[in-house]
């Protein structure tokens, strides 16, 4: 053989031995235990930076870059909940395909040498429908959430126990050489066991035991849990935890979800937390004694189809987080944390380690020092003056800190890293347009329905209805439809003038329409669901039919009792006849579940539903009801895509029969005339949602990302509903772009 070829066999030779020797490290066996400073993993304590990122909220081609680009950040571990209404859609059906994939999301993690931190809950909030509960569960008789009730214990010990088995033989827990080293049942509970009474605290105590009774070999956590048992670990949510206590001396202080962002409601601004403020409250954590902190969210993602709940939230979950929802770090906010992680992770051994001493230096000035007995040092210099930069003074050694900071100081003399100075690399964020493009011209088709039943009705009866529990979440869509006959000698028609309709709702959305025309639409908002109508109402004599589209925008995800939360109309009256008001809430009514195009599937791939449609170059603008589609190219390059709907008025969106989601370019509106919008964000102070808003007057939504994994070569069908009337011809497909600065 020659040299190279030698060489070349050498290398192979190597290379199978390093591989051999990663996969065995990959499998092998750690228990995980801890103490009241940290977890241990195998043999060695390890501090834990966690990135949660929900599988279902990206997709599964994503899901390797988001693993690696938060490995790259700095984080040894991933989190995410499991979510119990995607996997188990009908009693003891069960689906794991595709974005529910949980097994292939949690090997990747593994493959990239990461730790997971398993949330099973079932129960998760998280702005996701219903808190991630199956809708079914509230039907099921006698069933009370999150409570002493038999047959929620029932239901949620056999889909934890599901979860479990299905993990445990796919050997994903550590002590199986899986990546799995922490598990969370329930979640926030806290906040709401009083209102359950002595039953709530039987239930928390009965969760815990519970889980622990499934032998998974690793620890099990309850957040904001304040008397979790004590084979539980009881853990903090918050915007800052560094005074956080659990609640026995024998647990590490575990940050469950720091919020780097906040979420977004359709109407209304944009919420943002400075990078310094988030490095600040986790600095303070660790200086404090913390050893494991998961960001909440470090990728957000998106709520495609009709997941999101709320209700209000949008179709968008970015969340502000260190990475984009389109998978890109998030500048200077991922750098900066980048930086602290390398900064806290040099002295990780002193931190879990050593003998932990807190100084004050001055007015709102302390120091956080740990030593060993070696005289190993490392310090956190903090300034908790929200206004005032500091000098401080610490081993005979002068140091400046900006307000409301930081400084760490691995060997108690260097200066590595301060929460308040940014030095990482800044970005410009652009959303470049195209417009949709075909190989053989851009041809739409289009469908329109009209108002009210299609085929027949539902149901019958003289009574308005509760929205929810008349479609069981099977649709955002209820048609409430009557009608009235008005006689010729009723003074408005002859005066001209116009009656008023007073309607009353629960929530969440109204269409209006009179004698098959559109009237206007009414909403409530993600501070106040319910929300009233009234405007004026052109009736002719003879029959005039009122069809009323109710619209669930998410269901209510979290609160005591929220289950039980209702939506859709109360009251419908008419005033301005020759005898006063028309009270018509207890008239005739019938009912239609759905549109049209939902029954058939028009968002189908191919499925023309036996609809007739009319194809077009210009289809019609501004007509409600109305389905769209057309075949167009991807766009060009390898970008994130995001959706314009800007020229449109509120509906769904499919690609290739994948749901986009609702979309709703809502305007964002102050709450009251107090309510502001800043032009720049002051890190400074504790932050809260309100803190530091932008948006006013613009779109809550513009862009709607589609995943580039959803696009063919070519031959991609795009399907709209558009519920009250938009221009198609604008809308676009937009490239995001990230420039550094």
């Amino acid at each position: 053989m020659n040299r190279v070829t030698t060489e070349s066999i050498a290398s192979t030779a190597i290379l199978v031995v390093m591989v051999f020797l990663f996969s065995w490290r990959s499998i092998e066996a750690a228990n995980v235990s801890y103490d009241h400073r940290s977890l241990t993993i195998g043999n060695r304590r390890q501090l834990i930076i966690s990135a949660a990122i929900h599988y279902p909220r990206s997709v599964p081609a994503m899901w390797p870059s988001l693993v690696q680009t938060a490995k790259e950040g700095g984080c040894n571990a991933v989190e995410s909940y499991v979510f119990w209404n995607g996997h188990e859609p009908s009693p003891g059906k069960y689906y794991f395909g595709g974005r529910y994939n949980i097994v292939k999301f949690i090997k990747i993690v593994q493959q990239a040498g990461m730790h997971m931190i398993l949330r099973i809950g079932p129960f998760v909030a998280a702005e996701w429908n219903y808190g991630g509960v199956p809708v079914w569960l509230h039907y099921v008789p006698g069933t009370v959430f999150r409570a002493d009730n038999e047959p929620w214990k029932h239901y949620m010990e056999s889909f934890t126990t599901y979860i479990v088995n299905l993990l445990k033989q796919e050997k994903l827990f550590a002590p199986q050489g899986g990546p799995i080293i922490l598990s969370q049942v329930e979640n926030e509970y806290g906040y709401y066991e009083k209102d359950y009474g002595e039953g709530g605290k039987r239930y928390a105590q009965w969760s815990a035991s519970m889980a622990v009774s499934q032998n998974i070999g690793v620890p099990w956590m309850m957040c904001q849990q304040w008397d979790a048992p004590p084979t539980v670990i009881s853990t903090c949510n918050g915007f800052y935890c560094d005074q956080f206590t659990p609640n026995t001396p024998d647990k590490p202080k575990i940050w469950t979800e720091n919020w780097p962002g906040w979420f977004k409601t359709f109407g209304g601004r944009d919420p943002h937390r400075p990078a310094e403020d988030v490095a600040y409250s986790v600095a303070r954590f660790f200086g404090k004694g913390g050893s494991v902190h998961n960001y909440y969210m470090y990728h957000g993602g998106t709520n495609f189809g009709r997941t999101s709940g709320g209700p209000f939230i949008t179709t968008s979950y970015d969340y502000e987080a260190p990475i984009d929802e389109y998978g890109l770090p998030r500048l200077p906010k991922w750098g900066h944390l980048k930086d602290l992680h390398k900064a806290i992770m040099l002295s990780e051994n002193l931190l879990i380690s050593g003998e932990h001493q807190n100084f004050t230096l001055g007015h709102s000035l302390e120091a956080d020092v740990y030593t060993d007995s070696s005289g190993t040092c490392a310090a956190f210099l903090s300034n908790l003056d929200d206004k005032n930069d500091k000098a401080v003074m610490f081993r005979n050694t002068s140091y400046h800190l900006p307000a409301w900071s930081v400084s760490i100081l691995p060997d108690c003399k260097t200066e590595v890293f301060n929460t308040a100075k940014v030095t990482s690399k800044s970005s410009k964020v652009e959303m470049l347009p195209e417009d949709l493009k075909s190989s053989s011209g851009l041809k739409w088709e289009v469908f329109s329905e009209k108002p009210g039943i299609w085929g027949a009705a539902d149901f019958v009866k003289n009574e308005l209805v509760d929205h929810i529990n008349t479609t069981k979440d099977t649709t955002d869509y209820l048609w409430y439809t009557t009608s009235i006959t008005v006689s010729d000698n009723e003074a408005f028609l002859k005066k001209g003038s116009s009656p008023v309709l007073f309607i009353e709702s629960k929530g969440h959305t109204l269409h209006v329409f009179i004698n098959k025309e559109y009237l206007g639409t009414a909403t409530g908002n993600g501070t106040h669901v319910p929300f009233k109508l009234k405007k004026p109402v052109a009736l002719k004599a003879g029959e005039n039919n009122i069809d009323l589209l109710s619209m669930t925008v998410g269901l209510a995800n979290a609160g005591s009792f929220y289950e039980w939360v209702g939506a859709g109309l109360t009251s419908v009256s008419i005033k301005g006849f020759n005898k006063g008001t028309l009270n018509l809430t207890n008239s005739k009514w019938s009912y239609k579940l759905g549109v049209e195009g939902e029954h058939l599937e028009l968002f189908k791939p191919g499925n023309s539903g036996a609809v007739k449609w009319t194809v077009t170059t210009k289809p019609p603008k501004k007509q409600p009801l109305t389905w769209y589609k057309v075949v167009i190219e991807p766009p060009s390059g390898s970008e994130p895509v995001g959706l314009d709907m800007i020229s449109m008025g509120k509906g769904m969106a499919w690609l290739n029969g994948e749901e986009i989601g609702r979309y709703w370019p809502r305007i964002a509106r102050k709450n009251s005339p107090n309510d502001e919008c800043v032009k720049e964000c002051d890190y400074r102070g504790k932050f809260m949602p309100d803190k530091c808003l932008t948006g006013c007057g613009e779109p809550s939504q513009r862009w709607y990302h589609v995943p580039r994994s959803w696009f063919k070569s070519s031959g991609n069908e795009l399907v709209i509903f558009e519920e009250k009337g938009g221009n198609p011809m604008k809308i676009k497909l937009s490239k995001r772009k990230v420039s550094v600065v």
